[in-house]
C-alpha cells in the first residue's frame, strides 16, 4: 500500500489507477534504453557491438524484474480489497479499508467497506428484530393456554377438559419451538466466532461434562454410555465449549433413538493420520436414502423418540456447521432401519 499511496499522491496520477499502471510500465519500458545510453555515451573506452548487446539484455532482464516487482506491489489494493471481503464473508470479521483515495482502486475499497457495514448493521438489525418478535410470539401463544388452565381449573366435562389440555400441549410445543429459533440464532453467532487457531484440547477431560449433561437421560432408560478413548490431547480449530455441545448433542441424539437398557458408544482415535470421534448406537436407526435429509436445518425426519421425546430437527444441523466450520467433516451411516446408527467427525491432521 505504500506504493500505491506515494503514486496517489502526484497531481496527474491522484485520479486513475490505469494511469498509475501505465506510468510504472512506461518507465520500466525505458531504463535499458537510459542505462544503454549512458553506457555509450560515458564510457571511456572503445565499446564493441557485443558488449552493448549484453548490456542491453542485462538491463532488460533487471528492468523487467524491477517493474513486475513494482507492478506486483501497486495491485496490493486490490489483494487487501478482496481479502477484507473475503474475511467478512467466510467469518465475519470487519476490516478497516482506506477510503481517502479517488481512483478506481480507491472507489472499490470505499464500496466494499461500504456493503460491509451495512449488511452488518441489517443482519444486525434482522437479528434484533426476530428475537423480538420471538418473544412477542410467545406472549401472544400463552393467552390460549391461560384460558385452556383457567378452563381446566373450572374441572370442565371430560371432553372439554381433553381440548383444554391439547391446547396447553400444543402451546407447550410452540414455546420450544420459538426457543429452539431463539437458540438457532445464538448458536449461529457462536459459530461465525469460532477461532481459526489451533488449540490443544484434553479429550479425555472433556468426558466429565458430556456424561453430566446426558445423565438422567441415561437413567430414565438404563442406557450405558460407554467410552472408548484411545487419544487423550488434540490440536483443534474448535473451542472447547462448543465441542463439548458438538458431542453432548450427538449422544443425547444417540440416547433418544435407542431402545431401553442399550448401549451408546462414544470413540475417540486415530485413523490414516486423521482423527476421529464417532458416537454409536443400536437404536432405530434410518435408510441410506434419508442421510442429506438428517443434516437439514428443518427436516421432515424429526420425529419422536424410542420413549416418545419430541425433537425440534435443528440440532444436527448446528453440529454439522460448528464442526464444518472448525476444519472437520461430520458424516452418518445407519445399516437400516433398526438396525442402529453411527455419527462420525473427523478433524484431519
Amino acid at each position: 500500500m505504500r506504493l500505491y499511496h506515494a503514486l496517489s499522491k502526484i497531481s496527474f496520477l491522484k485520479k486513475s489507477y490505469a494511469f498509475k499502471f501505465l506510468f510504472v510500465a512506461f518507465i520500466g519500458i525505458h531504463i535499458p534504453l537510459i542505462g544503454i545510453l549512458f553506457f555509450v555515451l560515458y564510457s571511456k573506452k572503445i565499446i564493441s557491438p557485443d558488449s552493448i548487446l549484453i548490456f542491453a539484455l542485462i538491463m532488460t532482464l533487471v528492468a523487467t524484474f524491477v517493474t513486475l516487482f513494482v507492478l506486483n506491489k501497486l495491485i496490493k489494493p486490490i489483494l487487501f480489497a478482496s481479502k477484507s471481503l473475503n474475511e467478512y464473508r467466510t467469518d465475519r470479521v470487519l476490516s478497516k479499508l482506506p477510503v481517502e483515495y479517488s481512483d478506481e482502486a480507491g472507489l472499490l475499497m470505499r464500496n466494499i467497506q461500504d456493503s460491509i457495514y451495512k449488511t452488518e448493521n441489517f443482519i444486525n438489525e434482522k437479528q434484533d428484530l426476530i428475537y423480538m418478535l420471538s418473544h412477542d410470539l410467545k406472549n401472544f401463544a400463552g393467552n390460549p393456554k391461560s384460558f385452556a388452565e383457567l378452563i381446566i381449573n373450572e374441572n370442565p366435562s371430560e371432553p372439554v377438559k381433553d381440548l383444554a389440555e391439547l391446547i396447553c400441549q400444543s402451546t407447550d410445543l410452540q414455546f420450544r419451538y420459538i426457543d429452539n429459533f431463539i437458540k438457532l440464532l445464538k448458536e449461529q453467532e457462536d459459530i461465525l466466532n469460532i477461532s481459526q487457531k489451533k488449540k490443544t484440547i484434553l479429550l479425555s477431560e472433556i468426558l466429565p461434562f458430556i456424561t453430566e449433561q446426558v445423565e438422567q437421560r441415561l437413567l430414565d432408560k438404563s442406557i450405558m454410555l460407554d467410552f472408548d478413548v484411545a487419544v487423550s490431547e488434540a490440536k483443534l480449530r474448535i473451542d472447547e465449549g462448543l465441542l463439548i455441545q458438538v458431542l453432548v448433542n450427538l449422544v443425547s441424539n444417540a440416547i433418544k433413538f435407542s431402545y431401553f437398557e442399550s448401549v451408546v458408544k462414544l470413540s475417540i482415535f486415530n485413523e490414516d493420520s486423521n482423527l476421529i470421534i464417532s458416537v454409536s448406537d443400536n437404536g432405530i436407526g434410518f435408510n441410506q436414502n434419508q442421510i442429506d435429509e438428517i443434516f437439514m436445518k428443518f427436516t421432515k425426519m424429526s420425529k419422536l423418540g424410542t420413549a416418545n421425546e419430541a425433537s425440534t430437527g435443528i440440532g444436527l444441523y448446528l453440529c454439522k456447521k460448528i464442526i464444518e466450520k472448525s476444519g472437520g467433516k461430520l458424516s452418518a451411516r445407519s445399516e437400516g432401519k433398526n438396525k442402529g446408527a453411527e455419527f462420525r467427525i473427523v478433524f484431519e491432521h
